[in-house]
């Protein structure tokens, strides 16, 4: 058992945020790890409240023009009253993620069991439960097939013939049609509330008997009882309950053993692309048990190896939840055990859904990121109408939420929140950043025309302000609030910093995107154009970076969202070495939000490591990085809004990867940001911008060696201030030395070892 790749307890789960989170990108499941009546309950990703619905108001456009003029006489109590009548959607709610049910594992055992374990391998994606019953040994092992599409449990004792179970489906509120036997040794379960889906479940003895009595599977006196379970919805196909029973048969006819090799062929080689190792300052403390070890983190303990724990379940739940062909992560990945969830488990696209797929490109699991672009071309389709419909703009627009069908018209009647019509742009940048990292030429030009119709509508919508910049009217600073000189206090406002900072690097992408494939030169010059006209990151009478284009005051200093960093991240607007004094108002906005109280939810303080990772704060990285862990994590390591909400695992882990490897600016900067508790370590194949892998090794806090791989060859330009020599097959690279960058060419497979 290592304590960087495996989280175990010594009690079973006595709430949701203590079990364990397995799945297979589709199917999910919360394992309880109980003795007598083990608890799954279960998720899959297309298991929503219902069909897609028309959402436009009608009103929007006959009104835009009014409201303007609100915006800019100041008028903002008549502007917002007008927003709820005429811009809010015609239904405010888009629909909302569901649970599937849930699976019960009941067993006859002794109320007092010992030597109880429950773990969570990261390594295997495998879940085990032990305990030892009227002196017999049993092992619950449970894991999720991607290549099979089912979730597997095997129960096992070290003793013949002990092995008995029944187990039963459930469902949320009663909400289901059959609840029966299928044949001899399946059970079936169908909801037709929301989309309509079906649950199989199928199971096997070895040298025992297996049944079905009534709605149960039946296993009795067994060496070995087996469970193969399978959930298919009509979103995917018509023939649900069919395929549902066909995929856990299919299943069933492999046998355990040949599951488990499927299984981990599969998941293994994602979850070793990379790997961190950190020095052990625990004091022996990382032998606790994992919530044990959070706890101590809150107290002020230091755990280097539960930060690299923490680090490997990020990247253990995006391979889990976040997989080809299924749908993007929720705010709850596919985690999600209410029927009417927080903020309707959808996607908040304001940041959180950004943020769940920050660390999937440096990771190095581009394959992930994919269902972010599927549903981005879900978007596409109904953005186009709500562009044209509520705006009368060509292009295409989503506002601050999206649900599984795709829905762009605004959510919600909350001021702060609901007239924001950024939301597609800002997940447009998601393409040319997958781009950035793969050079993958084909699939930016496939691409290529989402990114144009996201920027096209704001070819339309800008307006002119008084200073004769193109800013964004109506929209807000997403959930925030501000106080003008006269003490009015307002949410609808034009041109908010976020919006222009997104709209620089969508145009950006646009421009570039054109030079690389060589097409839509003229749509490029005409976004040049109008990118010169945006306003620029200003700084305001606290020495902060403006977040409205006044200098207006927060009505809540310490607000979560921070959103006029976005130029310092994701963006890289602002950096260290090109625009230093800005830099330095971003130290002081941050700053300004942790005096007040920010940092208090688990996605925000996760967004701050970044920033600090970017302004080569080691100190600030570790503070919050250990705040993160210690105040805002569940026992179950699952991030704390509160409640669970699941960007802040994501934030959190790719803020650790940016500390080691950073690839903004153009520029590759290894170990930027290590914090002096990571004495010595290594990092082996983190993705850098630009086609690169990185590698390092460091000790007493400085660099060792390192190595860049280069995948499709091109110049290379790696910051540092200290010297180098850079080699590749055993020979010395040529490369000029200019502000402190080295720049050589690399050719396609080529490895270059890093010494000091």
């Amino acid at each position: 058992m290592s304590s960087s790749t495996t989280l175990w307890y010594t009690e079973p789960a006595a709430n949701w945020d203590e079990a364990l989170p397995v799945g297979n990108g589709r199917i999910g499941g919360m394992i309880f790890g109980k003795v007598g009546d083990e608890l799954i309950q279960l998720n899959e990703d297309s298991i929503w409240s219902g069909n897609f619905r028309s959402r436009n108001n009608p009103k929007a456009y006959p009104n835009l023009g009014r409201m303007r003029e609100y915006i800019n006489n100041g008028q903002l109590k008549l502007a917002e009253q007008l927003c709820l009548d005429a811009f809010c959607g015609s239904n405010e709610n888009q629909r909302h993620y569901m649970p599937a049910g849930d699976l019960h594992i009941y067993q006859s055992v002794s109320d007092n069991c010992t030597d109880y374990s429950r773990m969570l391998e990261l390594n295997t994606a495998v879940s085990t439960t032990s305990y030892t019953s009227n002196g017999i040994n049993f092992i619950r092992t449970i894991f999720v097939s991607e290549p099979d599409e089912v979730m597997v449990i095997s129960v096992k004792s070290d003793t013949p013939g002990t092995v008995s179970l029944s187990a039963c489906l459930d469902g949320m509120d009663d909400y289901y049609d059959k609840n029966c036997a299928y044949d001899s040794n399946t059970i079936l379960f169908t909801v037709s509330n929301g989309i309509p889906y079906a649950i199989a479940a199928s199971c096997m003895a070895v040298n025992g008997k297996a049944s079905v009595y009534a709605n149960r599977l039946m296993v009795e006196n067994a060496d070995e009882a087996l469970i193969i379970l399978g959930i298919q919805t009509s979103w995917r196909t018509g023939d649900y309950e069919n395929m549902a029973v066909r995929q856990v048969k299919a299943a069933c006819r492999k046998g355990y053993e040949k599951l488990l090799k499927r299984h981990l062929d599969d998941y293994r080689p994602l979850f070793e692309r990379c790997s961190l190792s950190l020095n052990d300052n625990s004091e022996g403390a990382c032998e606790m048990p994992t919530d044990l070890r959070i706890k101590r983190m809150g107290e002020g303990g230091k755990d280097n190896k539960l930060m690299e724990l923490y680090f490997n379940f990020s990247r253990y739940l995006m391979i889990a939840g976040s997989r080809e062909g299924t749908l993007p992560l929720n705010l709850q990945g596919i985690w999600n055990k209410d029927m009417w969830p927080a903020w309707g488990c959808k996607y908040t696209i304001n940041i959180n859904t950004e943020m769940n797929y920050w660390g999937a490109e440096i990771c190095g699991l581009p394959e992930c990121h994919m269902p972010l672009f599927d549903h981005i071309e879900r978007m596409r389709e109904h953005g186009r109408v709500t562009a044209r419909e509520m705006y009368r703009c060509r292009g295409a627009v989503c506002h601050h939420n999206t649900d599984i069908w795709g829905d762009t018209a605004p959510q919600d009647k909350w001021l702060p929140g609901t007239l924001w019509p950024m939301g597609l742009a800002w997940l447009c940048l998601h393409i040319m950043e997958h781009y950035r990292f793969t050079q993958d030429k084909d699939f930016l030009a496939e691409k290529y025309d989402t990114m144009r119709e996201a920027a096209e509508f704001f070819v339309d919508f800008l307006v002119e302000n008084e200073d004769g910049c193109l800013v964004t009217s109506p929209s807000v600073s997403p959930e925030n609030t501000y106080r003008t000189a006269n003490g009015q206090e307002g949410t609808i406002c034009k041109g908010p910093s976020m919006d222009s900072q997104i709209l620089y690097e969508l145009f950006t992408a646009i421009i570039d995107a054109s030079e690389i494939l060589g097409e839509d030169k003229a749509f490029a010059e005409k976004i040049r154009s109008i990118r010169e006209r945006l306003p620029k990151p200003q700084i305001g009478k606290y020495g902060q970076i403006m977040e409205w284009a006044e200098d207006y005051d927060e009505v809540e200093p310490g607000h979560r969202h921070i959103s006029q960093l976005f130029a310092l991240y994701p963006a890289d607007i602002i950096t260290m070495r090109e625009t230093p004094e800005l830099a330095a108002a971003a130290r002081k906005t941050i700053e300004r939000r942790l005096e007040h109280g920010g940092g208090h939810t688990g996605w925000s303080r996760a967004w701050i490591i970044n920033m600090w990772a970017r302004l080569w704060d080691k100190d600030k990285v570790y503070e919050n990085l250990t705040a993160l862990i210690g105040h805002s994590t569940n026992p179950n390591m699952l991030d704390s809004h509160p409640p669970f909400q699941i960007d802040g695992n994501f934030g959190g882990g790719a803020g650790i990867a940016e500390a080691l490897v950073q690839s903004c600016g153009g520029e590759i900067a290894i170990l930027p940001a290590i914090p002096d508790e990571w004495e010595s370590g290594t990092v082996r194949k983190l993705r850098a911008r630009g086609g690169f892998e990185v590698s390092a090794a460091w000790e007493g806090g400085k660099f060792v060696k390192g190595r860049i791989y280069s995948s499709k060859g091109g110049v290379c330009r790696l910051y540092s201030k200290n010297p180098f020599t850079i080699s590749c097959g055993g020979r010395l690279v040529n490369f000029e030395y200019t502000d402190n960058v080295y720049i050589f060419d690399t050719v396609p497979g080529g490895v270059y070892e890093i010494m000091p």
